[in-house]
Parts: structure tokens; sequence; C-alpha cells
């Protein structure tokens, strides 16, 4: 407990990310109760109003309030991205260890689905799958899983290549552990923490790799508010109605700066090499 205590009085900043994470993930939870209006509902008589006393950050074309509606777009592109990255980071972990590990066919045959998957632009080849499956939320999650696998699985496998080679690795082989109980206890736990900074710094990438399908149409569908495609609703909107883009926009540069910020004070505290 002293040690961790001794880790954050030195890492204030780190602290502050993460108070300000934990915020965002919390609005994003309580959307349904902290939104003053139902996002989906249409009032016409309302539309694209300017930011008042009523309607914080104004209406949309038909009359919705668009703070309510940016509020459940943080909850549904947060649930989106959490998937996505736990995904890809299970999947993506367990498969570099286990061909790491054993080497052989298994490993070779790994890299070179890995060398395929990442010669290709990610986005690029996240639109090309998004559009073979179709438009939906489910769809795009599905999708990006496809690309970014890849890269967990590639550091993963170098990480369990050289624990395989550690002393203590070596002495429980010797011991008769088993080796799934070799890569349960000793292999995935040693490797977990470079994966876990990779995978905080890679929320905000993913939330915006979510976000681009959603603005070309790719992503959640409509009447879902979902921040990409709320822009993308606001195009046609950019000299009458600025704020439609402009107000998710800002919400998604917050969040994506703040996760990034909080992946690299994350990368600061597991570096072993860092002196406290």
């Amino acid at each position: 407990m002293k040690e961790i205590m001794l880790i954050f009085q030195k890492n204030k900043a780190f602290v502050v990310y993460c108070i300000l994470a934990l915020i965002l993930m919390l609005v994003s939870v309580l959307a349904p109760y902290i939104a003053p209006f139902d996002p989906l509902k249409i009032d016409m008589s309302n539309s694209l109003k300017a930011g008042n006393s009523i309607f914080l950050l104004g209406t949309d074309q038909l009359g919705r309030d668009l703070f309510s509606r940016i509020l459940y777009g943080a909850l549904n592109s947060f649930k989106m991205t959490f998937i996505l990255v736990i995904t890809v980071f299970i999947v993506g972990t367990i498969l570099g260890a286990l061909a790491g590990y054993f080497g052989g066919i298994s490993d070779v045959v790994l890299m070179r689905f890995c060398d395929v998957f990442l010669a290709f632009p990610g986005i690029i080849f996240a639109i090309a799958v998004a559009g073979v499956l179709g438009p939906s939320s489910l769809n795009t999650i599905i999708a990006l899983a496809v690309v970014n696998w890849a890269k967990y699985a590639r550091v993963s496998r170098g990480l369990a290549i050289s624990m395989s080679k550690k002393d203590y690795i070596k002495a429980a082989r010797m011991g008769g552990a088993k080796q799934y109980q070799i890569i349960l206890r000793y292999v995935i736990p040693n490797i977990i923490p470079s994966l876990i900074v990779m995978a905080t710094m890679d929320i905000g990438t993913m939330l915006l790799e979510i976000s681009s399908l959603s603005f070309l149409g790719l992503g959640a569908q409509p009447p879902t508010p979902e921040w990409g495609y709320m822009i993308n609703e606001g195009r046609a909107y950019i000299q009458t109605a600025p704020w439609l883009m402009i107000y998710p926009g800002i919400a998604m540069l917050i969040t994506v700066t703040i996760f990034n910020l909080l992946g690299e004070g994350i990368r600061d505290i597991l570096d072993p090499h860092k002196d406290y």
C-alpha cells in the first residue's frame, strides 16, 4: 500500500487523468438520469435553435436537444469502444502468448496472418469489412476487431518469447509444472502490464475509428445518438447551425485527449526502469 501511495504522490498528473476519465465514464453511465430531454424526441417547432436557457447546446434539425444527445452519445460510444478494446485485448493476448510460448508451426501461421492484417491501412480494411457485413454497431465492432487484434497478438507473442527464456520459467518446467499452468501463472500475468498500456492508449484511437465508421454511415444507425454520426448529420448545417458539428467534435476531442494522457501515465508508472 505504501508503494502504491508513493507512486501516486510522484505522479499527481496521472491521478488527475484518472479522475477525469472516471468523471467521463460516470457521466456516460448516468446519461439517462442527467440528460434533461429524451434524445430521440422530435419537436420540429424547436428545430435548429441556438443554445439558450432551455436547450443548453441548442437543438438539431429535428428539434432534438443536442446536450442530451451528446450525453447519450457518450454512453453509446464508450460502450462500443470498451467492448472493442476488451475483445481485441483478450483475443490478441491469448493467441500471441500461445504462439510465442510454444513456437513452431502455430507461431509461423499466426505471424503470417498478422502480417496480412497489418499490411493494409487499418481504417480502409475496417471500412471494407464493415461494408461487406452491413451498417450496424455490432458489425462496426467486428470490423475493427478484425483489424486491431493483430498488433496485440504480435506484441504478446514477442513478450511471451522473452518470458519463456526466463530462469523461473525453466525452473517451473523442471519442477513438473504443466504447460497451461506456466502460461496462466507466469507468462500471461507478466505480459499483461505492457498490453494494458497499449489498450488504454487505444481507447481514444478506437473511439475515433468507431466514430469514423459512423460518420461514413457504417456504424450506429439513426436515430441512435453517436458522436460520429451526429457530426455527419451536422455537415449539411455547418453554415446555419455550426454547433451541430462543433459540440460533438469537442466532446470527442476531450475524451480522446484524456484517455491518451491516461495511457501515457500508466506507461510511466509501469516502466520498470523508472526510479521511484
